[in-house]
């Protein structure tokens, strides 16, 4: 492990989850999940290594990346139309609406994801440095994401 690596967090990573089951949930989305060799650069990730990459429907990991990095990045291309999600490079968005919507759904879906679960998913969130006005990503969740999930279901992403 490198000196940066070891500065990071403790969240919970790729390997620390069955890559299958992580296959599956990015699947059901029309998402293609790829896992880069240790070590390797991420293709199309925007943070840089260990961040998952995104290009068009593919999104790329490592053992080492974040579960949270892996679900933002693949909620930005589930956000997206099919005539952008294709057009999508490194960069999804620009959009605040966007960007809520992302968070939200990375949330919702780590409870869809096992092992993982969504307070785990918002723990690993806040230790990683996602803010929010009311101080915790659980906060924002339950008390000021209306908008984010309202966003949503006028989409048919989320059931009514």
């Amino acid at each position: 492990m490198t000196a940066t690596a070891e500065a990071e967090p403790q969240v919970t990573r790729v390997g620390d989850i069955d890559f299958n089951d992580a296959v599956a949930l990015l699947d059901r989305h029309a998402l293609r999940l790829h896992r880069v060799a240790d070590g390797a650069p991420i293709p199309g990730s925007y943070w840089g290594e260990p961040e998952a990459g995104i290009i068009a429907s593919d999104v790329y990991v490592r053992n080492d990346t974040p579960v949270h990095s892996m679900l933002h990045e693949a909620c930005h291309l589930i956000v997206l139309p099919p005539e952008r999600r294709a057009l999508v490079h490194t960069d999804a968005t620009d959009s605040v609406p966007e960007e809520d919507a992302t968070c939200y759904l990375q949330i919702v879906l780590a409870g869809q994801l096992p092992g993982v679960g969504s307070a785990r998913l918002m723990s690993d969130m806040d230790a990683w440095g996602y803010t929010y006005r009311l101080g915790s990503t659980q906060a924002w969740f339950e008390q000021d994401a209306e908008d984010a999930k309202a966003w949503l279901i006028e989409r048919g992403l989320l059931p009514a």
